[in-house]
């Protein structure tokens, strides 16, 4: 008997696993919006908060002095971000193998005013999609330092997913 779609994981679920990580329940919206919409070949995620298990794992603005998070755990949350993005996206396609291309990042830092790494940060992000959809995981992407983010998360990321 042959799996079912159902059954069988995708090849970015795999890759996914490969690094300890699984595709989470979608987040429920915290405010009133949809975590991700398709449009054509297009899937547009609304920002997503680095949740593990329905809880932030940090809070707070990210820079390099006490009581900060610092600009390595902000990169670990933001590649959480982007998992957390990835189930988004899943939940409306259903097959994260039908992703063939992320087309743009964007990343949110809630940022102490002195800091400016919010590339790096980002590169969270931007490397998991890299290490799970290879090729198809390279985008365009923008990092902004803000003042603030809901429930006073240190990242928020959003992506735009072209699929076939």
């Amino acid at each position: 008997m042959s799996e079912t779609t159902e059954a069988r994981m995708s090849v970015v679920e795999e890759r996914l696993a490969g690094l300890g990580l699984s595709v989470p329940e979608v987040a429920a919206p915290v405010a009133a919006y949809v975590p991700a919409v398709v449009t054509g070949n297009y899937v547009y995620t609304s920002g997503q908060l680095p949740f593990v298990q329905g809880e932030l794992p940090a809070v707070g603005k990210v820079g390099d002095g006490a009581g900060l998070v610092s600009a390595d755990e902000a990169k670990k949350l933001a590649a959480t971000a982007a998992v957390n993005a990835l189930a988004a996206v899943k939940s409306v396609i259903g097959d994260l193998d039908r992703i063939t291309r992320i087309v743009k990042v964007v990343g949110f830092v809630a940022s102490d005013p002195s800091f400016t790494g919010q590339p790096g940060v980002i590169n969270g992000a931007s490397e998991l999609l890299g290490q799970v959809l290879g090729d198809a995981g390279a985008h365009a992407r923008s990092a902004v330092g803000v003042a603030v983010l809901p429930l006073d998360s240190p990242v928020e990321v959003e992506l735009i997913a072209e699929f076939s």
